[in-house]
């Protein structure tokens, strides 16, 4: 069995922004895709109705004509993951190049992390 002892010195920004953009893309899906199935699986439960019958029942006899389905409907809903979604792919690319770029000037100080590889 071979060892080798590595030692990351330096990290390519370029590498880090685009791998970050590509992953920060992909949980900005999933997380609209998680919206619209939350939204999905509340409406079929029937969730907002009783929502609805709850608030009715605490204003009193003559009904407050609230509606949580025209608040959150499911195109805002999807509106507001998107809004979401598209802040977090800017945030997080910005902040892995920013760590990136802080990791390259700590390890000319520090001298990097070490790293062992094993051949089995």
């Amino acid at each position: 069995m071979r060892r080798a002892r590595l030692l990351v010195s330096k990290v390519d920004p370029w590498s880090v922004l685009k791998m970050a953009f590509l992953l920060s893309v992909a949980l900005g899906i999933v997380t609209v895709v998680a919206a619209i199935v939350l939204w999905t699986v509340l409406d079929l439960t029937g969730i907002f109705n009783q929502v609805d019958s709850l608030l009715g029942t605490l204003a009193g006899s003559e009904g407050s004509g609230f509606e949580l389905k025209k608040i959150a409907s499911l195109g805002q809903v999807a509106s507001f993951a998107t809004i979401i979604a598209v802040v977090n792919v800017v945030l997080l690319t910005a902040l892995s190049m920013l760590s990136a770029v802080l990791y390259n000037i700590s390890a000319t100080l520090v001298g990097g992390v070490g790293v062992t590889l094993t051949d089995d």
